[in-house]
C-alpha cells in the first residue's frame, strides 16, 4: 500500500509504516501537480499537515485514495463532510501537539507583556547608540505571576495552556460551548494537584481578563471569535495571543485596538492570508509575529508521527479482516 506524506511525516512515523509493509514517500509535492502525482504514483493514502489543501475536487479527481489524514488538530484544510461521503475515512492526531502549542502561548505572552518582540528588534540597529533610551521604554514590563489569563475554548490546547499558566501563577478563567470542568489536574513535584479553573461567559472574560489566549476551530459562518464588537469590550491594555486559526480574530480591528491602546499587544502564529500574510500586519509595531509553527517542535512531530502511524496500521489491519 502506498502512502503519500505531502507536507512530511517524522523519522519515526516513516519508519513504523515502512517497517508494517508500506512504501511511504515524503516529496513535497506542488497542489497544482499533486492530483496528477497521486495518481501516477498510485497512492491509497494522502498524509497532509497546514500547507496542503484537500478539496472536493482532489477527492474527486483521485479515486484511489482511501484515507487522508492530518498531522495536527485542525481539519480546515481537508473537505471532511465530501471525503466521507466518497467513503474515505479522515484522521487526524488532536492531542499530539497540545504541549507545543501550549508552550508557543507562554512563550508569545511572556515576551509581549516584557516588550521583548519589540526590543529585540531595536537593539541591534539602535543599541550601542541608544541603550538608556530602550533601557528607558521597555523598563515598564508586567509580570505573569498574579494577571488572569483568559482562555477560548478549553480542549486539549485550552488545558495544557492553562496548566503552563497556572505554573506560572496566573488566575485562569475560560469560555467555552461544552466544557464545564471547575478544576483542572496539573502536576507538581510528581503529585498530581486539582487547581480551580472558572467558567465564566465571554462577556466577563474579555471584561476580567488580562490576557486572552484563542483556541477554537474554524467557526461555522466563518466569522471571527474576536471581531471589532468583542475588541471593544476588552478590558483595557490586555494582552491577545493566537495560535488558533488565522481570522479567529478580526486583523482589521486588532489592527484598530492596537493603535488606540485598548489591546497593549498581539502575538498572531496563524494569519488569514497564509502563506502571504498582509504587509501592514507584519509591519505593525504592537505585534509578536511566528509563521505558524505551534506545533512545529521536535518532539511533537514524533508523537503526531507515531499517532498516525498507529492509526494507519490498525486501519489497515482492520481492512484486511474486513475484506
Amino acid at each position: 500500500m502506498r502512502i503519500h506524506a505531502n507536507d512530511g511525516i517524522s523519522a519515526n512515523g516513516k519508519e513504523g509504516l515502512e517497517k508494517a509493509g508500506f512504501n511511504v514517500s515524503t516529496n513535497s509535492v506542488p497542489q497544482a501537480e499533486l492530483i496528477a502525482y497521486l495518481n501516477e504514483e498510485k497512492a491509497d493514502v494522502l498524509l497532509v499537515r497546514s500547507a496542503t489543501k484537500v478539496p472536493k475536487e482532489l477527492i474527486d479527481a483521485c479515486p484511489r485514495i482511501r484515507l487522508i489524514g492530518r498531522g495536527g488538530v485542525g481539519l480546515d484544510n481537508i473537505d471532511v463532510a465530501h471525503a466521507r461521503s466518497k467513503g474515505v475515512l479522515v484522521i487526524n492526531t488532536p492531542g499530539a501537539s497540545s504541549i507545543s502549542v501550549a508552550e508557543m502561548v507562554l512563550a508569545h505572552l511572556s515576551g509581549l507583556m516584557r516588550g521583548l518582540h519589540q526590543s529585540n528588534r531595536l537593539m541591534p540597529a539602535t543599541g550601542a547608540t541608544g541603550f538608556k533610551e530602550l533601557k528607558k521604554r521597555f523598563g515598564k514590563g508586567r509580570e505573569l505571576r498574579g494577571s488572569t489569563l483568559g482562555i477560548i475554548g478549553f480542549g486539549r490546547i485550552g488545558q495544557w495552556t492553562a496548566r503552563y499558566a497556572i505554573g506560572c501563577g496566573m488566575e485562569v478563567i475560560y469560555t467555552d460551548h461544552t466544557c464545564t470542568i471547575g478544576s483542572i489536574e496539573v502536576t507538581l513535584g510528581g503529585a498530581s494537584v486539582a487547581i480551580p479553573v472558572e467558567r465564566v461567559t465571554m462577556e466577563e472574560l474579555l471584561a476580567r481578563a488580562d490576557a486572552i489566549s484563542i483556541h477554537v476551530p474554524k467557526q461555522p459562518d466563518g466569522a471571527p471569535v474576536l471581531g471589532a464588537a468583542e475588541l471593544v469590550k476588552v478590558r483595557p491594555g490586555t494582552f491577545i495571543v493566537n495560535t488558533a486559526r488565522g481570522g479567529s480574530v478580526d486583523e482589521d480591528a486588532l489592527l484598530a485596538a492596537l493603535s488606540d491602546g485598548r489591546v497593549a499587544g498581539a502575538a498572531l502564529d496563524v494569519f488569514v492570508g497564509e502563506p502571504e500574510p498582509r504587509a501592514d500586519l507584519l509591519a505593525a509595531e504592537g505585534l509578536s509575529l511566528s509563521p505558524h509553527i505551534g506545533a512545529a517542535t521536535v518532539e511533537a512531530q514524533a508523537r503526531i508521527g507515531d499517532e498516525l502511524a498507529e492509526q494507519i496500521i490498525a486501519w489497515s489491519k482492520a481492512s484486511v479482516s474486513q475484506g
